[in-house]
């Protein structure tokens, strides 16, 4: 019984690896670009400042943009 529960843990914990590895997830270099953007989207999004807005421009937080039609 401790064998099956092995070898389907096992199983598990491989196909959550292949699951992870073709959602590109592990490609990005972090989650955050900055401290600042960190902080801005822990408790800085309560209270947006123009100068948070153009931090956030600046160091492209969000990623690219795209016009929408």
């Amino acid at each position: 019984m401790k064998k099956l529960v092995l070898i389907i843990a096992l199983g598990l914990f491989l196909a959550g690896c292949a699951g992870i590895k073709q959602s590109e997830y592990m490609d990005h270099n972090s989650h955050y670009k900055t401290w600042s953007h960190l902080g801005f989207s822990w408790w800085g999004y309560k209270n947006v400042t123009d100068q948070a807005a153009e931090k956030s421009s600046q160091e492209k937080w969000w990623g690219i943009s795209y016009a929408r039609h």
